[in-house]
């Protein structure tokens, strides 16, 4: 079903900027409050942002610190959005931290990551049936370096209906046809990990699913693949939209293996999108109604990702 939209970002709407997962950059975290602020939004850092795990380096701070700011940036009125600082790994450490009835009570706000980032976006959907945006991170390269990038996601912040049309030159019909259906999905990887913890789903029945991965070789991304099949997750799926899937390979011998295990749903599916690891990458909402084209390589969300 749709979920929840929230409310689009005007002039000087606070943006709180989180660690959920892995240690930033604090100049890339600088520079991308900066940009952030350039477009007229009052964007600030939570307090343990730029904190390091004394025992894993791969995580941003303790698990609760990180749960504690982004549990503070959403319950805070004065927050208008929440935005990743960057992906890797931690974000599921962090989920059952989370006190989600407080997060429900302070009502809907607009949500914004990818890559780890996907773990949230699940529990967001299905713990406050929120829909969220898989978009680029404040404190990575790709948001910094990538003026593309950065203007599909002010674009669907700030003017969401110039952005329900998403494509990009590269798409094409990997199974060809025309689905309806509502957004879902994000990092493959994190999908399949997802699977039978509180927020795995059992069904995606009637979803268009969204795919990306990074690293993963085409192997492996067939063993993801195959579990999601095994269990039963792509079970009456109306569409899948396929992003990019940088450092995973020969693209031929990756698109082999999406034609092998995803070309049996009997289901449209397009290829080269453009979101996900690579650049540039489009800003694409989850949980809204959306037309997946794949022989003119569009999808289409049938309303603004925000109100």
């Amino acid at each position: 079903m749709p979920l929840t939209r929230p409310e689009r970002l005007r002039p000087g709407a606070r943006v709180a900027v989180v660690s959920p997962s892995g240690p930033v950059l604090g100049e890339r975290l600088a520079a991308g409050l900066a940009v952030l602020r350039g477009w007229g939004l009052d964007a600030v850092a939570l307090p343990h942002v730029l904190d390091r795990h004394p025992g894993a380096r791969y995580l941003a701070g303790a698990d609760e610190d990180r749960a504690r700011d982004l549990q503070a940036a959403w319950c805070d009125p004065d927050v208008d959005a929440v935005v990743c600082a960057r992906g890797g790994y931690g974000a599921q450490r962090v989920v059952d931290l989370l006190d989600w009835d407080a997060m429900r009570a302070a009502g809907p706000k607009v949500f914004v990551g990818f890559s780890d980032a996907t773990a949230l976006h699940e529990a967001f959907a299905l713990r406050m049936g929120l829909a969220t945006l898989h978009g680029p991170m404040a404190g990575t390269a790709g948001f910094l370096e990538e003026a593309a990038t950065r203007a599909s996601l002010r674009a669907a912040l700030t003017e969401p209906e110039a952005a329900r049309v998403l494509g990009s030159p590269t798409a094409r019909p990997l199974v060809p046809g025309r689905a309806r259906g509502v957004t879902v999905g994000g990092c493959l990887s994190l999908l399949a990990s997802n699977l039978g913890t509180p927020d795995g789903r059992a069904s995606l029945r009637g979803g268009l699913l969204l795919l990306e991965d990074v690293g993963e070789e085409p192997y492996r991304i067939d063993r993801m693949l195959t579990q999601l099949l095994r269990a039963g997750l792509l079970d009456g799926l109306a569409g899948v939209a396929l992003g990019s899937w940088a450092e995973c390979g020969p693209y031929e011998e990756v698109r082999a293996v999406l034609r092998d295990r995803l070309g049996g749903l009997g289901v449209p599916v397009v290829e080269e999108l453009g979101f996900g690891h690579g650049a540039p990458a489009l800003t694409v909402p989850l949980g809204v109604p959306a037309v997946l084209d794949a022989d003119a390589g569009t999808l289409t969300v049938e309303v603004p990702a925000l109100r």
